[in-house]
């Protein structure tokens, strides 16, 4: 009796660790997935992006993009991806399409020498070429770019990578889109004329020069966080300097259809300098045109600009003209300043 009543204490005090090992296991699973929950919760709230139940089913009909394609209005287009109509088309036919549809899209899980399948991609050439152009012309996220285009976002960052690709190998092989700086002193003579029939008194000025700011995200590293910082602008940028020449084609863009129409003149870029950093002054962005206004431009001929370039700076005087700066004053007698600034 003695021995039976051992073994019964025995399989009680197994059976109660057995249940305490399984209680202990169900309240680990338990809060595994309880963490599981939470963690997924806190990660919807925090998700930026859209997904596909967000999105328009099918981003070749009856999206923001689509709208904007078919109204085949010059002045939308311009205002959202900076061409008319024209432009966009002349770009598509003039190597971007035949890219786009032959060949493979990159992508990490597949093989790069697979063939390309157009059929099966979301957008075709023409979307690509907008989604990119959209991408180029502003600063908006990706999600306003997913609700346009009602793309996910692993397919947006694909096509606007593989799109800005294609971009710049057909931009290279048009002529329509080189930069050239003038070559003879006729083609100087015909810039100046075409700037004196409105400003009698720019004898010799062919063309223009300005900067232009394009934001960018603050760096993590200091250096770079600290070489794209304007602090005159109090913002992260990357620095350009663009020249036009005077030559440019006049265009009219519709304000309200049938109402009002203003000019709008797309002028010829014949030099640039891009990516500098943005705590940089334009006139140091400018610097390698200043070689080109030196060695390759008559004696006589010059660019306009505003007063952040150097007008009166020894190596560069008379190769850039600007307006007297507000407050400004000058030394000599009145018959000098009289032929220094043409005044009548």
């Amino acid at each position: 009796m003695v021995l039976e009543g051992i073994d019964d204490e025995e399989d009680m005090a197994a059976d109660d660790e057995l249940y305490a090992t399984q209680a202990s296991a169900a309240l680990l699973i338990l809060g595994a997935e309880a963490s599981r929950v939470l963690r997924n919760e806190r990660h919807y709230q925090m998700r930026n992006y859209l997904r596909r139940p967000q999105l328009p089913p099918n981003p070749r009909v009856g999206t923001a993009w689509i709208t904007l394609f078919t109204s085949c209005d010059d002045s939308a287009y311009i205002a959202t991806m900076g061409f008319d109509v024209e432009t966009f088309e002349l770009i598509v036919t003039s190597g971007f399409g035949a890219r786009w549809y032959s060949q493979p899209i990159r992508r990490a899980d597949a093989a790069p020498s697979g063939n390309p399948r157009p059929g099966a991609r979301s957008l075709d050439a023409w979307g690509a070429l907008g989604l990119v152009l959209h991408y180029l012309n502003s600063t908006m996220s990706e999600i306003s770019l997913q609700q346009i285009f009602g793309l996910i976002p692993t397919t947006v960052s694909c096509y606007i990578h593989f799109g800005l690709t294609n971009l710049r190998d057909t931009l290279r092989e048009m002529k329509d889109a080189a930069i050239w700086w003038p070559h003879t002193d006729g083609e100087f003579k015909s810039l100046n004329d075409l700037v004196i029939t409105r400003h009698p008194l720019l004898i010799g000025a062919f063309g223009g020069i300005d900067g232009l700011n394009l934001p960018t995200q603050t760096s993590d590293d200091p250096e770079i966080e600290n070489a794209t910082y304007n602090g005159w602008l109090s913002e992260h940028f990357i620095s350009s300097v663009l020249a036009f020449s005077s030559e440019g084609r006049l265009q009219y863009m519709s304000i309200f259809p049938s109402l009002l129409r203003r000019l709008h003149i797309i002028g010829v870029i014949i030099d640039v300098n891009t990516n500098a950093p943005g705590s940089w002054h334009d006139s140091r962005v400018a610097q390698p045109m200043y070689e080109k206004l030196l060695t390759k431009t008559p004696d006589g001929f010059y660019l306009v600009a505003d007063t952040a370039f150097p007008r009166s700076s020894l190596d560069i005087a008379g190769r850039i003209e600007a307006p007297i700066k507000h407050g400004e004053t000058f030394r000599g007698t009145v018959r000098a300043i009289d032929d220094r600034f043409d005044f009548d």
